[in-house]
């Protein structure tokens, strides 16, 4: 199953539509959590590099409207005022995707579901993320660059932006917008790496942009349906599915 597009319309080609209907829905629904939900199911069924190729489309075109959904303006200055984080994560990304096809396959898998895993459980648990920032400016430029990190070989570096958010107590509109800026650079910039790495090229170029459909569908469905939801209940059932896909990860990495 090295190429899925070549075996269009496999069964594995629908459980991905579906895998990525879901993940853009909890985005519209609670703002992030696509690429890991995407990345966790994708990497049980495909190559790293292939499962890492299919989020990245799909992440750049659904950032999009949550960055601007307050407008340019108010992107721009979350941008200039969460610089140093955005730095230091691009860069990184450019890094770290360099050796994306040199990691082992098990290796991979570990260091992205133990992270998912312990952040999945400390939030389904209550625990608060909220980190002692005493030097604001150095925590964030640390956090962007562990977030530059895993996001050049997974595709993920939601999970620091988070921890940092809270941390300094952003306000919920102002996260959610922050959230969808540094996504959308960070995976602009992802797929710049990638298209220079060869990982976006061939048949994964286009599974990632077969996915985009599905996810912005998700994305839709699930802004209609967030005022109707209770926001906390849903948002504790999205934890719980990470805690099960980090998991799995971890396993299929400690099998190989």
């Amino acid at each position: 199953m090295d190429h899925l597009i070549g075996l269009g319309g496999t069964p594995a080609f629908w459980v991905a539509v579906v895998v990525t209907l879901f993940a853009g829905f909890v985005k519209g629904a609670v703002g992030f959590a696509m690429p890991l939900i995407m990345i966790s199911a994708f990497s049980s069924f495909l190559p790293p590099e292939q499962a890492l190729a299919g989020l990245i489309l799909p992440t750049v075109v659904t950032n999009i409207s949550q960055a601007f959904r307050q407008g340019p303006r108010a992107a721009w200055e979350s941008a200039v005022k969460y610089r140093r984080f955005l730095i230091a994560t691009l860069v990184f990304i450019v890094i770290s995707a360099q050796f994306v096809e040199v990691i082992p396959q098990a290796a991979f898998l570990f260091l992205l579901g133990v992270p998912i895993t312990l952040f999945a459980l400390a939030q389904l648990t209550g625990r608060k993320l909220a980190l002692r920032l005493e030097h604001r400016e150095r925590a964030e430029w640390v956090m962007g660059v562990i977030g530059g990190l895993y996001g050049g070989i997974s595709g993920v570096w939601g999970p620091p932006l988070i921890v940092y958010l809270l941390s300094i107590g952003a306000e919920k509109l102002e996260t959610v917008r922050v959230q969808g800026v540094v996504f959308l650079l960070g995976a602009v910039v992802l797929l710049g790496a990638h298209l220079q790495t060869g990982v976006m090229a061939g048949p994964n170029l286009w599974f990632s942009a077969a996915m985009v459909v599905p996810a912005v569908l998700g994305q839709v469905i699930g802004l209609r349906v967030q005022d109707r939801l209770d926001q906390v209940r849903f948002r504790r059932w999205t934890q719980a599915l990470l805690v099960l896909t980090g998991a799995n990860l971890v396993w299929r990495a400690l099998m190989l």
